[in-house]
């Protein structure tokens, strides 16, 4: 005959200690407030405001609240829109392609060719754009890339030239690397910097060659800082003014334009909401399918 024992008893949990740990958690919880703070007052409500003003109507140039559709079929249904639509995603596309593909010289050289000094000193040099004006920069471009500019004039020794780069898409290009190559030079570093060096060495180890390595194994293990460096490159790309207004031409425009130019147009805040709310939207799906990617587990 079993004789059963009385069911232990978990001591209570001294309230001595309790308190502090609770104090902790709040103190903590309060840290977080003025992110949360300031995420409501400089995105959130301006991200609503947005939308509902989209709604609005323009009646004799004034703006006055309604909730109507107008401005959506409005600007849906004119071909001018999808046409600035298409334009500035394949000109984002091309433009994270070829920062991309640049890039990777150089954070692979910093990666793995150099000391850890000649690194941060090289990453000290990168950052020093961000104390720059942007504008100042493209305005430096808009010198050197003019039919008289610095380029053609080093071409013309040679008897070649001038040619035509202002108000292209070439120009637009070379301002969306100002704005975006050195940030995406820093991400593609650090991935590649974390990456263990013993998978490599047994790379060679094993007889691989070299561009074998960077596509089998290099890669691979910077997926994930690869595809947000692509992320933050696009988004910077697509929501640009500056470019491709003074280096493209803004002919024709791209979606940060198009919201100008709608508003010139009898004030039509709204329909240039209406474009800036599809660019969010935008935006929004790029980088959560983005994210998405980047911290995908490979399935077995």
């Amino acid at each position: 005959m079993s004789v059963s024992k009385p069911p232990m008893k978990t001591p209570s949990p001294d309230p001595k200690l309790v308190r502090p740990r609770q104090r902790l958690d709040i103190f903590q919880q309060a840290l977080r407030l003025p992110i949360v703070i300031w995420q409501c007052l400089f995105f959130i409500a301006p991200l609503f405001f947005l939308v509902a003003m989209s709604f609005f109507i323009v009646r004799n140039y004034r703006m006055t609240e309604a909730f109507e559709l107008k401005n959506w079929l409005k600007m849906m249904s004119r071909d001018y829109f999808w046409d600035s639509y298409g334009f500035t995603i394949g000109l984002a596309t091309l433009a994270t392609l070829v920062v991309m593909s640049v890039a990777f010289p150089a954070a692979y050289t910093l990666a793995f060719r150099v000391s850890e000094a000649t690194r941060r000193w090289a990453i000290f040099i990168l950052i020093i754009p961000f104390f720059t004006s942007y504008l100042v920069r493209i305005f430096s471009w808009y010198v050197i890339l003019a039919e008289s500019g610095v380029i053609n004039a080093m071409l013309g020794y040679i008897g070649l030239g001038p040619y035509v780069m202002l108000n292209t898409k070439f120009g637009t290009i070379i301002g969306y690397m100002t704005l975006t190559l050195p940030l995406v030079i820093i991400l593609q570093t650090f991935s590649l910097a974390n990456i263990d060096r013993r998978l490599v060495e047994a790379a060679h180890n094993l007889g691989c060659r070299p561009w074998r390595t960077i596509v089998r194994v290099i890669l691979p293990l910077a997926k994930t800082g690869f595809i947000i460096a692509a992320v933050f490159c696009f988004i910077l790309s697509f929501g640009d003014f500056v470019s491709p207004y003074y280096l493209g031409g803004s002919k024709p425009p791209t979606l940060p334009i198009l919201i100008v130019d709608t508003v010139k147009s009898g004030q039509q805040w709204p329909r240039a909401a209406v474009v800036a709310v599809v660019m969010m939207v935008t935006l929004f799906i790029v980088a959560f399918c983005g994210i998405a990617a980047a911290y995908r587990r490979r399935t077995a």
